[in-house]
């Protein structure tokens, strides 16, 4: 039996920056530091924050006056922005770089008269904070059935332009793309996908895993979006996939007539969490332990200047 590492995996230059500008600013402020929302979906990495001083609200009306509050790195509507500024609270924007490309482009299609539709997960804070990028104009579709019933403009006639939640299946963004350009052919999308790399290269990296593997193990949080969109790719492929947060969510019945289990972690799940999978896997199944090394996808995003 042989386990084997998905090529890259675990965290992505956004969660990285976003985890790092909250130690950051405990360590420059001290405790307590409010963060908005998740700062990312892990909740390994919330509980290892919270323990050390980091307090997570849903909104910012449980940030007291005079507070430092961070807002997660899945984006935020333009009105809690003001609403911060107007409470005069201490900001630092930890929204990931290529969230804020599309609340850009958004801003840009808004400008040009053009409606946008937004293709995501309804409830999910990146699509909430995307959405609320204008006061109107905007529209959600979650799947194929949703293009047909779409209803822009007055007379259905309006300028229309696309953008995508960042962390989408690959493939099920581009169905999507695709029906929309159908039904609307003149509609306008982002010069380049707006499907972050780290989603992209993740989702290539568990495609070619369960080509090879019986079984798949996706290391993340069930509310984590480009966790569970990577236990759906491993599936279409014909593995067996389960997302686990830890080690010991493992059921071992899982192992029955294995030849190969892949290991793989989302963009917000630390590799401390993947050697603790790994590790006892090995010992369940009595595989040898595989290279754990990860590749480099040389990208980093630099922290505010107010916490360097």
């Amino acid at each position: 039996m042989e386990i084997l590492l998905a090529n890259p995996r675990g965290f992505c230059a956004g969660v990285e920056r976003a985890i790092a500008i909250v130690e950051r600013a405990l360590e420059k402020f001290g405790a307590p530091i409010y963060v908005r929302h998740e700062v990312v979906h892990n909740r390994f990495v919330v509980d290892n924050l919270k323990a050390k001083g980091a307090i997570f609200v849903h909104e910012l009306d449980e940030v007291p006056d005079g507070a430092t509050v961070i807002f997660s790195a899945h984006g935020v509507p333009k009105a809690v922005r003001a609403e911060a500024e107007r409470r005069g609270l201490k900001v630092f924007d930890a929204t990931c770089p290529l969230v804020t490309k599309v609340h850009l482009e958004v801003e840009r299609h808004r400008k040009h008269g053009r409606e946008v539709v937004m293709i995501g997960h309804k409830g999910h804070p990146e699509v909430e904070g995307t959405m609320g990028q204008s006061d109107g104009g905007m529209h959600l579709v979650e799947g194929v059935a949703d293009v047909a019933a779409l209803k822009v403009g007055p007379d259905g006639t309006a300028p229309l332009a696309y953008v995508t939640q960042t962390t989408l299946s690959v493939d099920d963004a581009a169905n999507i793309v695709s029906a929309l350009k159908g039904r609307f052919p003149k509609i306008v999308g982002p010069k380049k996908d707006d499907i972050c790399y780290a989603t992209q290269n993740r989702q290539d990296a568990v495609r070619r895993l369960a080509e090879s593997c019986d079984v798949i193990l996706v290391v993340g949080s069930q509310n984590s979006s480009n966790s569970n969109r990577l236990r759906e790719v491993a599936v279409q492929q014909g593995a067996s996939a389960y997302l686990i947060d830890r080690a010991a969510e493992i059921d071992p019945g899982w192992f029955v007539a294995t030849w190969r289990i892949g290991v793989t972690a989302g963009a917000s799940a630390p590799e401390s969490l993947v050697n603790e999978v790994v590790e006892a896997v090995a010992r369940l199944t009595g595989a040898s332990l595989p290279d754990i090394r990860r590749e480099d996808e040389g990208v980093r995003f630099p922290l505010p200047s107010a916490l360097i």
